[in-house]
């Protein structure tokens, strides 16, 4: 799968840029030449979606049934790739009044409509009860937000970078995110999500800070930046999310 959002959509950690990208022989691309490299990749089953300002992509599956499925659908101008499977998704759509037969990728686009409406729970308590191996992209095309999270198991992996214009780049593809983004890319952290507002976070430990760690590739250069959860550090607060405060003012402070 492949999510690239306008700089302007996202903001993702400046640790994540690396000054390294712009001193080597290969130089971060455009969104336009990413998103084709990556439909290269696979020119017979690849469907893709432009906005403008933020373009996805997804690879249809070989075999229909998979432990590691991917999924793409839309619903309301809300859109959804997914990747894994989750184990309690039975429970979850009883839970949210959902029909039996609605897949993950439909769950979270209600479950994100659920919170962007004022939902009762905060972001990272919805998050923190799906159960499974999983990795996601929500993008709200009428709000123009970003809601991003990667489970917590190891099961799946999930990269992010800048393109050369500033923006967002994220997929599961690591070949596409090392050729787009030049130096400026690293692991997508388990266990996070990563909204628009409210920028990185631990769905798992929502009350500590995320750390930045250089990465150091191969060739001794600063190539962005790995993020843990910092034990020693606390945000400050986060506002009561519930029918006063709606979830996308949300911040770390």
């Amino acid at each position: 799968m492949l999510g690239i959002f306008h700089k302007g959509l996202a903001n993702p950690p400046e640790e994540l840029n690396s000054p390294a990208s712009y001193k080597g022989l290969k130089k971060p691309k455009l969104p336009e030449e990413i998103l084709r490299e990556f439909i290269s990749h696979h020119p017979d089953n690849t469907c893709s979606m432009n906005f403008g300002k933020a373009a996805l992509a997804y690879v249809r599956p070989d075999k229909p049934f998979s432990v590691h499925q991917r999924l793409f659908c839309g619903l309301d101008d809300i859109y959804c790739l997914f990747l894994g499977s989750l184990n309690n998704l039975s429970l979850l759509n009883k839970q949210y009044g959902l029909s039996k037969g609605t897949d993950e990728a439909m769950f979270l686009i209600e479950a994100y409509r659920t919170l962007r409406d004022r939902g009762p729970y905060p972001p990272d308590q919805v998050v923190k009860e799906l159960d499974g191996s999983f990795a996601f992209v929500v993008y709200d095309s009428t709000f123009g937000t970003v809601f991003a999270a990667l489970g917590s198991d190891g099961g799946l992996k999930l990269y992010w970078g800048i393109a050369a214009d500033g923006s967002v780049v994220i997929s599961d593809d690591l070949n596409v995110i090392q050729e787009g983004c030049a130096k400026s890319f690293a692991p997508f952290p388990a266990g996070c999500m990563f909204h628009s507002e409210g920028g990185l976070m631990s769905f798992e430990h929502p009350l500590n800070k995320l750390k930045a760690m250089p990465r150091i590739d191969s060739e001794g250069v600063m190539c962005g930046a790995n993020f843990k959860v910092d034990k020693f550090s606390r945000v400050n607060s986060i506002p009561r999310v519930g029918s006063e405060s709606n979830w996308m003012e949300w911040e770390q402070h």
